[in-house]
């Protein structure tokens, strides 16, 4: 592990999400050092709340919790005092739960001009649709990445292997915002509110399909252009082992060194003949199909042909190239013991040399939390009491 000091260190985040886009928003800020707080509800309303597996989000490393009733007086006021002493906060809520609740951005602002509010919702704080509920596959299909993309066997969109809505447009669209942000404070002294629309950033996403269609009037869909499908250079093919090789070979000099691999020489000045694309795929899956996979790629891959298998996940945490770059780590839990995980995955995050600690989601750190602005023991003691907080 490097030793130069992680970007977001010193920076806390209070944040209210427990799953989707928030949440692997909190992950991305805890992995560049941010003291990242779960807001959660006490034990006796813990139904009230999604309770991920105890692996899931890389099983809350370098993040602490606290349980608070914010519906009880001394609860509210119990989290005012973080938020006070806060750089972020981030809610995943329905636009305008927190606003009821009294802690809406302008409230917590009155307390907190410093403070950046990252709201995060499927289709923005306001708009006819601003209320309607959803997820990951609805935000793919309305942001158009359902429909661009390759057709089913009954030609219906595909289901995404990934939640690439909660993940790329959701969850990194949120660290991005909070991070230039944060940035904005250092110039300004002010902090402000940002309004993370999920489906917006899946429009970022398609962007080239939906700039084109606004520039051209064209009508991009599957199998329009080289990138969803269109001709054979750019496609999945079987082996001969059933397992399957991608092919990304869109320029020419690599077009040129897959035919020959191939065999397929007939088929070097057709690469983007509409005419006989068909003819091509044919080609090239009978080719393909005479050998495994793996001696495929084995062949291909270091041959600048664009060429990579298609991993099954247990196969990728084997993969000399990502073991080798130590993107896997051990982690290790109060209960469950030690466990692989993915590590802290982008750039100038810092990757561990031994287990990372993950803690014991049953246990809270409410009390370190409430005494770190100032509550007594016994204010605490009484609060636990009461069911206020846990």
């Amino acid at each position: 592990m490097t030793s130069h000091p992680a970007p977001l260190s010193g920076i806390q985040v209070l944040d209210f999400s427990t799953v989707g886009p928030a949440t692997r928003c909190a992950r991305i800020l805890a992995d560049y050092g941010a003291d990242v707080i779960k807001v959660g509800v006490p034990p006796k309303k813990l139904g009230l709340q999604t309770q991920p597996a105890f692996w899931s989000y890389s099983a809350n490393r370098a993040m602490r919790q606290v349980r608070i009733d914010l519906k009880a007086p001394e609860g509210k006021a119990a989290f005012l005092k973080l938020a006070e002493k806060a750089d972020v906060v981030i809610e995943s809520f329905r636009p305008g739960v927190m606003k009821k609740l009294g802690l809406g951005y302008d409230e917590l602002k009155a307390l907190n001009p410093k403070l950046v509010y990252c709201s995060t919702s499927g289709f923005g704080q306001d708009g006819p649709a601003s209320r309607h509920a959803g997820h990951d596959i609805n935000y793919l299909a309305t942001g158009g990445f359902l429909h661009t993309s390759n057709r089913r066997g009954d030609g219906g969109p595909p289901i995404p292997g990934a939640t690439v809505a909660d993940s790329a447009a959701g969850g990194m669209h949120a660290a991005l915002s909070i991070f230039a942000a944060l940035m904005r404070r250092h110039q300004t002294g002010e902090g402000e509110y940002l309004d993370v629309c999920v489906a917006e950033g899946v429009l970022w996403l398609t962007s080239l399909y939906v700039d084109q269609h606004l520039a051209t009037g064209e009508e991009p869909g599957p199998g329009h252009d080289v990138l969803t499908g269109r001709y054979a250079c750019y496609d999945t093919y079987r082996c001969s082992d059933g397992k399957w090789l991608s092919v990304g070979a869109i320029e020419g000099q690599f077009y040129a060194n897959l035919c020959k691999a191939l065999r397929c020489e007939q088929w070097l000045e057709s690469q983007y003949d509409d005419d006989v694309q068909d003819s091509i795929r044919v080609d090239f899956a009978a080719a393909i199909e005479t050998r495994t996979r793996d001696e495929w790629a084995a062949e291909l891959a270091p041959a600048n042909t664009c060429v990579a298998p298609v991993y099954s996940i247990q196969e990728l945490v084997e993969d000399p190239q990502f073991v080798a770059r130590g993107i896997f780590c051990e982690a290790e839990h109060p209960v469950h013991g030690k466990f692989r995980q993915l590590a802290p995955a982008f750039a100038g995050m810092d990757r561990p040399d031994g287990p990372i600690p993950v803690p014991d989601w049953t246990v809270t750190h409410t009390s370190e939390l409430l005494a770190e602005v100032g509550l007594s023991a016994e204010e605490i003691d009484r609060m636990r009491e009461e069911g206020i907080i846990g």
